[in-house]
């Protein structure tokens, strides 16, 4: 059994989209007011606050007569919110993430929803139909049919103005045939990924091809005035775009990273610095467009799922310098894109470095692998 999730579409009724304006905004009102609390807590005090604590304080703010519409949205979405946040800090504090920020209307919007498994089991095994509190049941897309039983639902409106509920469940996800094959991966920009069995995949590069739209929607939007109905008008507009190259570049991922799963039972993989990388003001657009963080992120749940093997080799190994016929190092600038050894090999530094990468992996994976034999 693995938990999966699940990102659904479904279109509210204009009763629904107005419960869910409300929703949306008492959360993120109890998001920023938790948020002002914990930061000058700590500043003057020194006090850490958590969930539990500003639970208590709300609960005591419902009871006044200002703030008595807090009573109007569940309770179980404020309380989800509070979790959020203590999340939120416990990634700032222990694993250097950003500071928690204060959240605004014209961005994306989310509300998580718990379900009351007595309820939801009978509707969602009858029809696949799930029922929110306050909202009732909402019309789902379905574009496939989960069979677990979900417990908490989020329900998210995106910039652009679509509605989406996600959840997770457990569910029995068969492993995939095994090849018996294995490969190494070296990613790139010029090719997303390039293997030791001499695949090379491309690059779309979504960024450079909606780069046009995007700048004359930026434009557009830098001549109206900021608030007016026709500004909202053309920042939808330009929502849309980044929207669609977001879209585009994970659809294209998600087709390959699967294509490699199904094709492998043994995949290697540099463990990149992509976060230092992107640092490199002249590469940092390609190297963001390219989305290596996230080829990592799916190749590995997706290995988890199906059987499947993938092991991250030290970032610091030279699989490019490398010639991977005699292992002599040498000096491999971008501009240099042929392996030329004085042992006479000679290949695409690409090609040579995934095959480096695949003889490490073997090594580590307890093999004695000879990677050359992906050439043949």
């Amino acid at each position: 059994m693995t938990r999966r999730a699940y990102k659904f579409n479904f279109t509210p009724t204009g009763d629904q989209k107005a419960l869910l304006e409300q929703y949306f905004g008492s959360a993120r009102w109890v998001w920023n007011h938790a948020l002002n609390m914990r930061s000058k807590a700590y500043k003057r005090r020194g006090e850490n606050l958590n969930s539990i604590s500003l639970s208590r304080h709300l609960t005591q703010l419902k009871k006044t007569s200002r703030y008595q519409w807090l009573k109007d949205s569940p309770a179980t979405i404020y309380g989800q919110k509070l979790r959020d946040m203590d999340t939120a800090f416990n990634n700032f504090f222990k694993h250097g993430a950003k500071y928690p920020r204060f959240k605004k209307k014209l961005h994306a919007q989310s509300i998580r929803f718990q379900l009351d498994q007595r309820i939801i089991q009978n509707l969602f095994e009858s029809g696949k139909k799930l029922k929110l509190t306050g909202l009732g049941e909402i019309d789902i897309k379905w574009s496939r049919l989960p069979t677990g039983i979900p417990k908490l639902a989020t329900v998210s409106k995106t910039s652009t103005g679509k509605y989406f509920v996600s959840f997770s469940v457990d569910e029995l996800i068969l492993h995939k045939k095994k090849t018996g094959k294995s490969v190494g991966i070296d990613m790139g920009i010029k090719d997303i990924i390039v293997t030791s069995d001499g695949y090379y995949s491309g690059a779309p590069k979504y960024t450079k091809q909606f780069e046009k739209r995007l700048r004359k929607a930026n434009k557009d939007l830098s001549r109206k005035i900021k608030g007016s109905n026709r500004w909202h008008k053309q920042r939808i507009e330009v929502a849309r775009v980044h929207e669609k190259i977001k879209d585009s570049r994970l659809d294209f991922l998600h087709k390959l990273t699967t294509k490699l799963v199904s094709e492998y039972d043994f995949i290697a993989i540099e463990d990149l610095n992509v976060s230092g990388m992107v640092k490199n003001r002249k590469l940092a657009k390609a190297i963001s467009d390219v989305g290596m963080f996230e080829i990592k992120r799916q190749l590995e749940y997706k290995a988890n799922w199906y059987g499947k093997q993938v092991v991250k080799i030290d970032r610091w190994f030279p699989s490019t310098k490398t010639c991977s016929c005699c292992g002599q190092v040498h000096d491999m600038p971008l501009s240099k894109r042929i392996m030329s050894c004085d042992c006479g090999f000679e290949l695409s530094r690409d090609w040579n470095a995934a095959i480096n990468v695949l003889m490490v992996g073997n090594t580590m994976r307890g093999e004695i692998g000879s990677g050359l034999k992906a050439i043949a």
